[in-house]
């Protein structure tokens, strides 16, 4: 054998062992896509109930929402109503009760400054009468 054909051998030996490493390498890829296609799998599998709980969550979350957003617009109505209601009674109560105070307030103003005006007239036609007060207590008897 000549170097040549020693030479032409190892290149030989070389390059079945780089086919054989390269078939080995594109055999471990293909078990290792498998693997991770059945992993992803398993993991899809197993988040499918999980997302199907968090999707029932969000909707009861939505309903609970509307359902709040429907009170709250309840009360505010209830409150706007009562508010009015408040007022109009209010309105009646002033016209029921305190205007008829007013007038009778005004009423017992008149009257105390009629006996007042008695009084001031009864006093300037009063000193004889007080004169015959003093002259009795003079007596002595």
């Amino acid at each position: 054998m000549s170097r040549g054909e020693l030479f032409l051998g190892v290149i030989a030996v070389a390059t079945l062992l780089m086919a054989l490493v390269q078939v080995g390498v594109i055999v471990c890829g293909v078990m290792l896509a498998r693997r991770v296609a059945r992993i992803v799998t398993d993991i899809e599998r197993e988040m499918m109930p999980i997302m199907q709980n968090l999707n029932a969550m969000a909707r009861d979350a939505a309903r609970a929402t509307a359902l709040a957003a429907g009170q709250v617009e309840r009360v505010d109505k209830l409150f706007t109503d009562l508010t009015l209601r408040v007022e109009q009674t209010a309105a009646t109560v002033q016209k029921a009760i305190i205007a008829p105070l007013r007038e009778g307030a005004a009423v017992m103003a008149a009257v105390k400054a009629a006996l007042a005006v008695l009084k001031a007239l009864t006093r300037r036609s009063g000193p004889s009468g007080t004169r015959s007060e003093e002259e009795d207590a003079l007596f002595i008897g």
